[in-house]
């Protein structure tokens, strides 16, 4: 049975709940949501909404963080929460006859985590030591560059994490006040899946989400990736040169010919072999042991990032062809073959992607998360399956900003 969408009314508040029921095996799985809680409402505190997660992990103030691990050990359930830019997500999974003990467990969580200056101590001392590490990791320090080249000026070109000295700014009065404001029944989509009836699945959700206050949700911001082709260099002590690049896209999230920069996007970078950058720059110039170049379509931004690794004295060169091959694709489209290729992998390769239940969850929430109505995956593959051609090349065309490309550069070469 496929993933259908209904609501749930929780103090007074109604929440949007997917539901798929399945089954195949005695197992339950639930991912609460909440919007606009990712690193894009870090405000003042850069890296506040990845810390806050990591505060959530550390179990009830009741049993702490090993107590809490114990519990759910015991009953082999996973309880997880994660951050990401525009999103907080609590993860729950267990066996159907461990399912209540494991909501029992996340109601706790929600409404009294270990928020103490012990739990606080110990996870900044272990954000501060992962980001000292990060230092001298140069793909991660490249890819925060162009981050900062093509959204200058917006919350997008502050590191997610935050730097070591944000971290160390930090207070726990900052973490307890995040959580306040937003873990909120407003702010919140469940979807929920597996061995159990909706009105099972609706019953657990109110338990869970019984602890929160109604709170507030604001308007996602959209941010544009700038125009600007600028080259960002940082001289560090390496032997390869870590190249990013990116330009904006014009596209939002939920727009109906998305399908064809996925076509698009596939063919010009992001299928590794056989792609147009792989092909250019290593197999034809072995200049690289790859390169890739995807389109991100999220409800915050739109753009087109890709990367590689080259030896010191190509890095000038690897430009070079980045530009050539991106400029030739927007003035001259794709091939019959490449398209039938893109096509061959792409049909072929979606059945594996929703194999589990987990997987179909997922796509579920992205479906409706992002406004394109469940079952939206389905449709795309028809769409993909008819594409004709000269329609493909008729929208590459259609996107010249592609080739605004921003270039953020960790090099050795002064």
């Amino acid at each position: 049975m496929s993933a259908i969408l209904d609501k749930v009314e929780i103090n007074g508040v109604e929440i949007p709940l997917i539901f798929e029921e399945e089954r195949l095996l005695p197992i339950v799985s639930m991912q609460v949501t909440f919007q606009y809680s990712g690193s894009l409402a870090d405000g003042e505190h850069p890296g506040l909404a990845k810390f806050s997660a990591r505060m959530m992990n550390e179990g009830t103030k009741k049993l702490g963080s090993t107590g809490f691990a114990k519990a759910l050990e015991e009953k082999a359930i996973s309880l997880s929460s994660h951050s990401g830019t525009e999103t907080f997500v609590f993860e729950l999974g267990s066996l159907k006859e461990e399912f209540d003990d494991g909501i029992k467990l996340f109601a706790e969580l929600l409404k009294e985590p270990n928020l103490t200056e012990e739990s606080f101590k110990k996870v900044q001392t272990t954000t501060i030591g992962s980001l000292m590490r990060k230092e001298s990791d140069y793909d991660y320090q490249a890819s925060l560059l162009l981050k900062k080249s093509l959204f200058e000026g917006t919350p997008l070109e502050r590191p997610a994490d935050g730097t070591v000295d944000d971290i160390k700014a930090l207070k726990l009065s900052d973490v307890q006040n995040f959580l306040k404001n937003h873990l909120v029944l407003k702010r919140a989509i469940i979807v929920i899946g597996g061995s159990l009836s909706i009105d099972e699945a609706k019953a657990y959700a109110k338990e869970a989400l019984k602890p929160l206050t109604v709170g507030e949700v604001e308007p996602l911001p959209f941010f544009e990736a700038s125009e600007k082709s600028k080259t960002s260099i940082e001289v560090k002590p390496t032997e390869q040169a870590y190249i990013y690049f990116g330009s904006p896209f014009n596209m939002r999230v939920d727009d109906p010919e998305s399908y064809k920069a996925k076509v698009a996007a596939f063919i010009l970078g992001s299928s590794g072999f056989g792609s147009r950058l792989m092909e250019e720059i290593r197999v034809k110039r072995g200049l690289a042991y790859s390169a890739y170049g995807r389109i991100v379509l999220n409800r915050s931004s739109s753009y087109f990032s890709g990367y590689l690794q080259t030896k010191l004295e190509s890095q000038e060169e690897a430009k070079k062809v980045v530009l050539e091959v991106c400029e030739e694709f927007v003035k001259k489209g794709v091939t019959q073959k490449e398209l039938d290729d893109a096509k061959m992998f792409l049909l072929g390769s979606e059945p594996l992607r929703n194999e589990t239940l987990s997987q179909r969850l997922s796509r579920a929430f992205n479906e409706y998360y992002k406004g394109l109505g469940l079952g939206f995956s389905k449709k795309q593959l028809d769409l993909i399956e008819e594409l004709k051609l000269e329609d493909l090349n008729e929208f590459i065309a259609k996107h010249p900003e592609l080739l605004k490309l921003s270039f953020a550069i960790v090099t050795d070469k002064k």
